[in-house]
């Protein structure tokens, strides 16, 4: 079976999971080929995202002349699907309100992964997110490519389900991918009722081994690790909010921002206005290997986000057995069971926040550890990169077989 993985950006920092699966799905016999619009402009510190780099073909670098020649062989090949899928291009540009020129460039980029396809003998494509790459892929459809489907992790979609065309990319696919329970009730508002059946529900994952002796707690002051793009979603900015409040009463806590973005200079000058540097380190962008070591050194992982899907790093934090504070936002719940594998507090609360803080860092070390633990086996239960990537395979089998 090959499929054609249709990405925007490919590989990114904070995309490690889209790899994780395509490996995964490597391993169990399928073919794939990377068809990303475009590299990242982000530095790849990470060896497995510079291999998949050098794996990843990139669309928009074949160049404008080769793009138009892919549009044109397709609008001789069959003038009445060109037109249908101008057409379709045209609606996706008017919902969108970003203009008619980008939709005419996702056409061309369209027709040149078709073209791609037919060469490699591609019988599926899927996309990741339900943005630009879904559109490339539908349209690819439209021009005559094979079937697609496409995995939504929010929350952007979930914020812009009309400017996206959620719906038609939804009720156009063969299937469509959420990485949550509560992702997939989002889904079903955009999709039509006879489409229900095809929204399937396979969990980003973790790769076990990769977890397989988590560290002992440390010893010493209360070490915390937050990871995310910095980025107004991610809600940084109230966990500094908040440790401006914990450290009057723990003043020799840790934070460490792990991460990079466009509100990374917001973040210093808070960090700097409040007096900060010594309780908060901003590490930049680390390799796996480093978000396990900082993870090795914390004693729990800090999400304070607004707005998420089902954050990754909370499954990484608790297959290393450390605790988790999260914000009872989206698929969170799901993983962050309070009392069990961590606590859980309403979004943009400091107070709350530094409440939970606090409460974990008098919480006994023997109690911590039976926390982390539990968390360790719900999302090795539940989050196996192979097991999940197993259930994606089924499903790209039984739509290449209709």
């Amino acid at each position: 079976m090959k499929i054609a993985y249709v990405l925007n950006t490919y590989p990114q920092p904070s995309h490690s999971f889209i790899r994780r699966e395509l490996q995964a799905l490597e391993a169990q016999g399928v073919e794939i080929t990377r068809l990303a619009m475009r590299p990242s402009e982000a530095a790849l510190v990470d060896p497995g995202d510079q291999a998949e780099a050098v794996r990843t073909e990139y669309v928009l670098q074949a160049g404008p002349a080769l793009l138009l020649a892919a549009l044109m062989r397709a609008a001789a090949a069959s003038p009445s699907r060109f037109a249908q899928a101008l057409k379709l291009a045209l609606k996706l540009a008017r919902a969108s309100g970003k203009g008619i020129l980008r939709h005419l460039i996702y056409l061309g980029e369209a027709a040149y992964v078709k073209q791609r396809c037919a060469a490699e003998g591609v019988q599926h494509m899927h996309a990741h997110f339900g943005t630009n790459s879904a559109a490339v892929a539908m349209l690819a459809q439209a021009l005559g490519g094979p079937g697609y489907s496409f995995t939504v992790h929010g929350p952007e979609e979930f914020d812009a389900p009309y400017t996206l065309s959620l719906g038609e990319k939804i009720n156009r696919a063969a299937f469509t991918v959420a990485v949550s329970s509560f992702g997939k009730s989002q889904l079903s508002r955009w999709a039509e009722f006879g489409k229900w059946d095809s929204l399937k529900v396979v969990h980003c994952g973790i790769e076990p081994e990769r977890f397989a002796d988590p560290a002992a707690l440390p010893e010493g002051p209360l070490r915390l690790a937050a990871i995310g793009r910095f980025v107004e979603q991610k809600g940084q900015m109230v966990l500094v909010q908040a440790m401006v409040q914990l450290v009057k009463d723990v003043p020799e806590v840790h934070l460490s921002l792990i991460g990079d973005g466009e509100m990374r200079s917001d973040l210093e000058a808070a960090i700097q206005d409040q007096a900060l540097e010594k309780n908060i380190t901003l590490t930049g962008w680390l390799s796996e290997e480093g978000v396990r070591d900082e993870l090795a050194r914390a004693h729990a992982l800090v999400m304070p986000s607004f707005a998420e899907g089902l954050p990754m790093v909370v499954m990484e934090a608790m297959a290393a057995a450390r605790p988790v504070i999260a914000t009872f936002i989206a698929g969170t719940p799901e993983l962050v069971v309070p009392g069990q594998t961590g606590w859980l507090v309403p979004a943009g609360d400091a107070a709350a926040l530094a409440a939970a803080m606090r409460g974990l860092g008098s919480t006994a070390t023997e109690d911590l550890r039976d926390i982390g633990q539990a968390g360790r086996l719900r999302v090795l239960e539940r989050h196996d990169s192979a097991a999940e990537a197993g259930k994606l395979a089924a499903h790209f089998r039984a739509a290449v077989a209709k």
